[in-house]
């Protein structure tokens, strides 16, 4: 009679336990559970003795488990309004790497500027009890706001900043920077200055705001030279825009662009079109993105620190999670205007 063949191992005989690993590091399983979460009480070395048990037995930790033990899961949901901007991609890494050497991952939620979508968004996650949220901007429909108050999750927001009670931001002022970077232009001479924007979220519109102060300020404001399109921004739109406004208004002198990509796209077309920047027209743009420093003439802009957002603002926000004291719940982290040949 053949022998019967041999019957698989059962999936829970050889599941790797927060036990096993105890038993292998010679530490106790709170030990472990602790060393996993990046607890600051645990030593380097125990931490490392941990990790080498981990990876010889390929523990993978229950993270459902985990979250219905402790009522809250190792995910951070965070939400930004794009993956197509690099600025957002940078900001998202700065909060990974700041996150992960705590046992937090990221949950990442893309809005696309879309408040409809974020609250459908910010309800699915909060459903899944999230350690913590990192939320971009302030401007939110009003269920998400109440789900946002009744949920007991920290919460920190990005880009901009407040003073409100119980608010926790880190950012930079957008409508100052707006303002900075007209202010600049007016002292190089420029007075028919036009902005050109996209997508017209509402930091673009916080940049409009600053960009009227400075033009009020010097007595040159003139609203025909805004040109507000609610489309995505890009390099095509920005060569278009820089086309229409000199083509409509010929006096103009410089165009403060909300996005670099748009500066970038109307710098190519003043060079397609025989447009000389900036003896006709000065350009500038926002965000100092990747190749604005490349550009025929390299292109002014307003750097803004959004590795540094990511970074302040998880570090902030694990200090809530661990309910630990924070000292500023307000941080402005400032910008810098990036002057170069374009203008």
């Amino acid at each position: 009679m053949a022998d019967a063949p041999e019957r698989p191992r059962s999936r829970s005989s050889s599941h790797v336990t927060l036990d096993d690993v105890a038993r292998v590091s010679g530490v106790s399983p709170i030990t472990v559970s602790r060393a996993l979460r990046g607890a600051r009480n645990v030593s380097p070395d125990l931490q490392a003795r941990v990790q080498a048990a981990v990876d010889q037995l390929g523990y993978v930790p229950n993270v459902a488990a985990r979250a219905l033990a402790s009522a809250r899961s190792s995910h951070v949901a965070v939400l930004i309004p794009s993956l197509t901007n690099q600025l957002f991609v940078e900001l998202l890494e700065a909060v990974q790497d700041a996150l992960a050497p705590h046992g937090f991952q990221s949950l990442i939620g893309v809005t696309h500027y879309d408040p409809a979508q974020e609250e459908a968004l910010l309800r699915s996650y909060l459903s899944q009890r999230p350690a913590g949220v990192l939320l971009t901007g302030f401007d939110r429909s009003a269920a998400a706001l109440r789900m946002l108050e009744r949920s007991d999750a920290p919460c920190v927001y990005l880009m901009e900043t407040s003073t409100a009670p119980g608010i926790h931001s880190v950012g930079f002022s957008q409508q100052d920077a707006g303002r900075a970077i007209v202010q600049h232009l007016l002292q190089r001479g420029r007075r028919r200055i036009a902005y050109a924007a996209g997508q017209l979220d509402p930091r673009v519109m916080l940049r409009l705001e600053g960009y009227r102060e400075a033009l009020r300020a010097a007595g040159c404001h003139d609203p025909a030279l805004e040109l507000l399109v609610p489309g995505p921004t890009s390099i095509a739109l920005g060569g278009r825009q820089f086309e229409d406004l000199l083509a409509r208004h010929p006096d103009v002198d410089a165009i403060f662009y909300c996005n670099d990509d748009l500066a970038q796209g109307a710098l190519l077309a003043a060079l397609r079109g025989g447009v000389p920047v900036p003896e006709r027209v000065a350009i500038a743009g926002f965000n100092d993105l990747g190749g604005s420093d490349q550009m025929l003439p390299p292109l002014t802009t307003v750097r803004t620190p959004r590795q540094a957002i990511g970074e302040r603002a998880a570090t902030m926000l694990l200090a809530l999670m661990r309910a630990e004291a924070v000292a500023e719940r307000t941080v402005d982290l400032g910008f810098e205007l990036m002057v170069r040949q374009s203008s």
